[in-house]
């Protein structure tokens, strides 16, 4: 077998038949109850690593992904959608189906190599669904609470459940779980890669991580846990992988690997006897997003947090020789320059260029922020995409099909045109769910659901057609900073 810190369950014994009674989504299934645990934000990095492996998927994460740019959004979509799937309301888990794969529909192309990718590729999605499975068996193995054999049928049974849901008839997983175990080794020796997006996620990812929103204006506090925990979680990634995999892949052997993995695992899980509301999952990420400026009523108890590790960072900044960060009571003023709007906004993938990616990147996170349906969905992305091709006409004077920093900063008016005008038309009729021409309070907050406190814009509270336009130009072409759209476009 290809696992260096424990053998997989094994692979003859026999099976059970799994418990019909028994839900596959909801509280009551295995799944579930996985979700809260604290170890499993481990075992997810080291899933999103044995994804990112997989060359198509890997090429799809470097060509249209904003995971490094912004990768706690990232993570907060990728819980909101597990939450959804996973969750007991078959239309709600239908509906966010139908919204992944318009989305993966979307992601295809080649890659460095002139290799195709495409997401919606059944056996790459299979491959996506197995590292779920098998990082949640590893989890449970490495902590010394290796799961039963009925347990893990069951477990695998709502992974299936799950790929059917997206993928129908289609699913390429092994029938059964004694069949799971040769398929997943024959992937780790054959198809994975050391692929670009694997190197970022382990090497870059965490020593360039910037701070979630509830920590944003403390960067010495946070530059100082980062700079303590991006290395163990990397460290503890690797010696976790399967190891003919990290021989190829040229990963470093860290002697004691397997006693860190292990350790670093069992103390994770003792947060599992805390209490409940300490530990659940969606309370956790939606604390990370709580801005102390917001109307979230954890905002005041957070402002608190904030000021006495202010006072810690201050300390810290004495006694450690820590780089000098930035100020925080330096707040950045209302405008960016050229290339901070370039840098913060435009460009999504972090790739250093504007192309269509970039701009589907913004649609995509506005469509899954609107929970947007299919007709809505199309009309947002095509009135980026004829934005696109007249950024293009306009801005992309050497011809390469992008536009870089210079070509932007050479021609900022040009972003304003008419199709910008369209994109804002088009968000604006999908705010406005009663269709009485203006937004009021409730559909400006299902918007901007960052819980940041804006007022509205008319006086009478309520937000008119022209208001709305007038504003989304300009952030998007005036460089203007604005509470509501900054974290959802700009922030990390």
């Amino acid at each position: 077998m290809t696992d260096t810190t424990g053998s997989h369950p094994d692979a003859t014994a026999q099976e059970h038949p799994v418990d019909g009674d028994a839900p596959l989504f909801g509280p009551g299934s295995q799944f579930h109850q996985f979700f809260n645990d604290p170890r499993w934000a481990l075992a997810m990095v080291r899933a999103t690593v044995l994804e990112a492996a997989h060359p198509q998927v890997g090429a799809a994460l470097m060509e249209s992904s904003t995971f490094v740019v912004h990768p706690w959004r990232r993570l907060r979509n990728t819980f909101l959608s597990l939450q959804r799937m996973f969750g007991a309301d078959d239309q709600v888990r239908q509906r966010e189906a139908a919204r992944l794969n318009r989305l993966h529909s979307r992601l295809n192309g080649t890659d460095a190599h002139q290799r195709p990718y495409d997401a919606m590729d059944p056996h790459v999605r299979a491959w996506v669904v197995a590292t779920l499975f098998e990082s949640t068996v590893t989890m449970c193995r490495l902590s010394g609470q290796p799961l039963e054999q009925r347990t893990m049928e069951r477990l695998y049974a709502e992974f299936q459940a799950y790929l059917a849901t997206m993928d129908g008839e289609n699913g390429r997983l092994p029938a059964t779980l004694q069949e799971f175990w040769p398929y997943y080794d024959r992937m780790v020796e054959e198809e994975l890669e050391n692929t670009e997006a694997l190197r970022i996620i382990l090497y870059k990812l965490f020593d360039h991580l910037p701070a979630p929103p509830v920590l944003d204006g403390l960067p010495t506090v946070w530059a100082a846990g980062r700079a303590l925990a991006g290395p163990l979680i990397g460290a503890i990634t690797v010696a976790s992988l399967p190891e003919s995999f990290r021989r190829r892949a040229g990963l470093p052997d860290i002697p004691g690997d397997r006693t860190l993995t292990q350790s670093a695992y069992l103390a994770i899980g003792l947060a599992r006897f805390l209490p409940d509301s300490w530990t659940q999952a969606d309370g956790l990420v939606s604390l990370l997003f709580v801005s102390p400026d917001s109307e979230d009523p954890r905002a005041r108890t957070i402002t608190a947090v904030r000021d006495g590790m202010k006072r810690a960072g201050a300390l810290l900044r004495l006694i450690t020789p820590l780089p000098a960060q930035p100020d925080p009571a330096e707040a950045p003023g209302p405008q960016r320059t050229a290339e901070e709007f370039f840098r913060d906004v435009l460009d999504q993938t972090g790739d250093g260029y504007l192309d269509w990616p970039d701009l589907a990147a913004m649609a995509r996170e506005l469509s899954g922020r609107l929970d947007l349906d299919e007709p809505q969905e199309t009309r947002l992305y095509n009135a980026y995409a004829e934005w696109w091709r007249e950024l293009q006409t306009d801005l992309d004077t050497d011809g390469d099909g992008r536009i870089s920093k210079e070509e932007y900063a050479a021609a900022v008016p040009s972003l304003a045109g008419p199709a910008l005008i369209k994109v804002a038309e088009v968000l604006f009729d999908a705010t406005d769910t009663d269709g009485n021409q203006s937004i009021d309070a409730d559909e400006y907050r299902a918007l901007f659901r960052t819980g940041f406190h804006r007022d509205m814009a008319d006086t009478d509270g309520h937000y008119s057609r022209a208001a709305f336009v007038r504003d989304f130009l300009s952030f998007m072409s005036g460089r203007q900073r604005s509470s509501p759209y900054d974290p959802l476009l700009a922030e990390a």
